[in-house]
């Protein structure tokens, strides 16, 4: 028998990433202020924003196994979230055009009102985007709930030449880690 596991998340990219692990699960969306706290380190900010997310459900649902998850592109010293419109999306995707930037995954598990945290890094190398491509990327209306503005699993695949790293890490769920982090707390001895 397993203990009840909730995901904090509204994202459909991480309930697929997570049927995966065969374990039942519940769709609660964390409805909480996110903040990034500068003075930490990237990683650690980011998984941050992942408690929030988690302990905001789980207290609302305190005999559950609560996963929150957040996931932030880095590149330089800006860090990328979803774009706010068309043109802040462009934004993003010409800065990153040609270039290697960092995705970074936080992610909290949370039990009992104890949080274990971690995260994962995937280092991406994007060819320089053409206009034509980036025009029809924009026009499809997949980057506008996406970090950094592109989702690797849609047409964004179009932009990656180079990945190191967790594959599933970018579409917002490092699923093999997350799976030997949540089978202590999912399995009852």
């Amino acid at each position: 028998m397993t203990r009840r596991l909730i995901l904090a998340s509204a994202s459909p990219r991480r309930q697929e990433l997570l049927q995966d692990l065969s374990y039942p699960f519940d769709i609660v969306a964390a409805n909480c202020e996110e903040y990034f706290d500068r003075s930490l380190p990237i990683a650690s900010a980011i998984e941050q924003i992942a408690r929030q997310k988690a302990l905001t459900v789980w207290e609302q649902h305190p005999e559950a196994v609560v996963l929150g998850a957040d996931t932030m592109v880095c590149f330089k010293d800006q860090m990328m979230g979803k774009p706010e419109n068309r043109e802040d999306a462009y934004r993003m995707l010409k800065q990153l055009s040609g270039k290697t930037h960092t995705v970074v995954s936080g992610v909290a598990i949370v039990w009992k009102g104890k949080a274990e945290l971690f995260h994962e890094k995937t280092s991406v190398t994007f060819y320089e985007l053409e206009e034509e491509l980036l025009e029809r990327y924009l026009d499809s209306g997949e980057p506008y709930d996406k970090a950094g503005a592109y989702g690797i699993q849609g047409m964004g695949k179009l932009f990656v030449r180079e990945l190191h790293g967790d594959y599933f890490n970018v579409m917002g769920l490092p699923i093999a880690a997350v799976y030997r982090h949540l089978k202590a707390y999912l399995e009852k001895n």
